[in-house]
C-alpha cells in the first residue's frame, strides 16, 4: 500500500488534466464524452455471470484479442465476456467483431484509483481477467488480487524503451508484475524483459496476431475494391501517423508513376478529414472509400476513411508501406498485410513489434528501408516487378501461417487459473 501511496497522488493529482484531455479529444471525437460515468465505476449494465473480463485498451489490442475472445465464447459457452476499453474506437472496434454476440458485452475500464477499481470488480465480479498486451494498473491490479480475482497478461511485449521507463519505479512495478496470475509473452525478448523487471514465471506464448484468419467477408470486400480501381497498380500507405502523410505524399508524387493510386489509410478515424485535407492541399485528386464509387482515372489518392476493414485493404493493394515505422512511433502490425500475401516495406521505427519485424524480413515477407523516400524506391521497384512482388508475397503468406498457434497456448493457461 504504501508503495502505491505516491502513484496514488500522481493520479489524484493528474486527475483534472485528465478529465480536461478528455474534453479537448472529445472536440474532434464526441464519442470521448460518451459513458463517462464507467471512467469511475459506475455502470448500468450487469453482465450475467459467470463472467470472464479481458481488457483491450484500443483498437490494436482488441483486434489482436479476437481469436482468444472466439476461443473463449467457445471452450465456456455458459460464460459471458466482458470486453473492457479505454478509447472510443477500441470500443467501436468491439462493437464491429462481435455486435452479433449477445455473450459479449463492453464498457470503459474506469481510471486506475481505487475506489472506481472496486466498483467495477464489484459490479461485474469476473471470475478471471485477462489484460492484452502491456496494461499494466497497479491499483487494479492490486485490486484483483484482494479480491481473488487472477489475472494474466496476455500476449504481452515490453520494448526496451518501455522497459527503460518502468524501471525508473522499481518497487512499484515488481509489486504490479507480482499480482498477476500470470503470464505470457509473445517473444524470448520480451519474457526476459519482463524477468529482469520482476515478473516471475512468465511463458513464450508467442503472437496471437498470427491467428487472426482473414474473414472472407473482407476479402470479398477488397476484390471489389479492387473492381473500382480498374486495374491501375495500388500502393496503400497503412495506419499512418500525423506526420507521416506529408511524408508519404510527397514521396508518392516525386516517384510513384502516374496510372499509380495511393490508397491512404489513417490509423485514427478523428484524423480522416485532416488527411483529406492534407491531400487536398498538395495538389492531389481525392476521393473517398466512404464515397463507395468508382475511382476516377484521374484520382491520385483514395482516403480508406472506415474502421475494422484493414484486411480489404491489404487484400486490394499491391504493396503496403507500414505506417508508424516513418517517424519515431514504433510501427504499426504488418501481420495482416502478410496473411493475405501482400509485400511489407518497412520504415526504421519498429521497436512495438521489433521481433516480428525481424522475422517478416528475414522470412522475405518484407524488406526494411532507411526513410519515406527509400521506401517508396523499394515499393516502386515491386510495382514494376510481378515476379518480386508475388514472391514476397508468397513469403508472408508462409511467413504468417508459421506462426499460428499463440491462442491454444494462452488458452491453456486461462484453462488453468479457471480451474484453481
Amino acid at each position: 500500500m504504501l508503495v502505491r501511496l505516491p502513484y496514488t497522488l500522481l493520479w489524484l493529482c493528474a486527475l483534472p488534466f485528465v478529465l480536461l484531455r478528455l474534453g479537448w479529444r472529445a472536440r474532434r471525437q464526441p464519442a470521448y464524452l460518451r459513458h463517462l460515468g464507467e471512467r469511475f465505476g459506475r455502470y448500468g449494465t450487469r453482465a450475467p455471470l459467470p463472467v470472464i473480463w479481458v481488457h483491450a485498451v484500443s483498437v490494436g489490442e482488441t483486434r489482436a484479442a479476437e481469436p482468444l475472445v472466439r476461443a473463449l465464447l467457445a471452450r465456456w459457452p455458459d460464460h459471458t465476456v466482458l470486453l473492457t476499453h479505454m478509447t472510443p474506437t477500441g470500443r467501436e472496434t468491439s462493437e464491429s467483431l462481435f455486435g452479433g454476440e449477445p455473450r459479449v458485452l463492453r464498457c470503459y475500464l474506469p481510471y486506475d484509483l481505487g475506489v472506481p477499481c472496486r466498483r467495477f470488480l464489484a459490479h461485474f465480479r469476473p471470475r478471471v481477467g485477462i489484460v492484452m498486451e502491456t496494461e499494466l494498473w497497479p491499483t487494479l491490479l492490486a485490486s484483483c488480487r484482494a479480491r481473488g480475482v487472477p489475472v494474466l497478461l496476455a500476449n504481452a511485449r515490453l520494448s526496451e524503451r518501455s522497459a527503460r521507463r518502468y524501471a525508473r519505479w522499481p518497487a512499484l512495478t515488481e509489486m504490479t508484475l507480482g499480482a498477476l496470475a500470470a503470464i505470457g509473452a509473445q517473444t524470448e525478448a520480451d519474457a526476459r524483459r519482463l524477468g529482469e523487471l520482476g515478473a516471475e514465471g512468465v511463458a513464450v506464448t508467442g503472437n496471437i496476431k498470427f491467428d487472426i484468419a482473414p474473414p472472407d467477408a473482407l476479402i470479398a470486400l477488397g476484390a471489389s475494391f479492387r473492381e473500382r480501381f480498374g486495374g491501375r497498380p495500388i500502393l496503400l500507405a497503412a495506419s499512418t501517423r500525423e506526420g507521416e502523410e506529408a511524408l508519404i505524399l510527397e514521396a508518392f508524387q516525386a516517384q510513384a508513376p502516374a496510372d499509380a493510386l495511393l490508397a491512404l489509410v489513417p490509423r485514427h478515424p478523428q484524423r480522416f478529414d485532416e488527411v483529406a485535407r492534407l491531400v487536398e492541399t498538395c495538389g492531389l485528386k481525392l476521393q473517398r472509400r466512404s464515397d463507395e464509387t468508382v475511382v476516377s482515372t484521374d484520382t491520385r489518392v483514395w482516403l480508406g476513411d472506415s474502421m475494422g476493414e484493414m484486411f480489404a485493404y491489404y487484400a486490394a493493394a499491391d504493396v503496403a508501406l507500414i505506417g508508424g515505422s516513418w517517424l519515431p512511433l514504433g510501427g504499426q502490425n504488418l501481420i495482416e498485410a502478410c496473411a493475405v500475401g501482400t509485400p511489407v516495406i518497412l520504415g526504421p521505427h519498429t521497436f512495438n513489434f521489433a521481433q516480428v519485424a525481424e522475422l517478416a524480413i528475414a522470412a522475405g515477407a518484407a524488406r526494411r528501408a532507411d526513410d519515406v523516400n527509400e521506401g517508396m524506391r523499394v515499393a516502386v521497384g515491386l510495382l514494376a516487378d510481378g515476379a518480386a512482388r508475388e514472391a514476397v508475397g508468397s513469403a508472408g503468406r508462409q511467413f504468417a501461417n508459421a506462426h499460428r498457434g499463440a491462442t491454444a497456448r494462452t488458452m491453456e493457461i486461462v484453462e488453468r487459473l479457471i480451474r484453481a
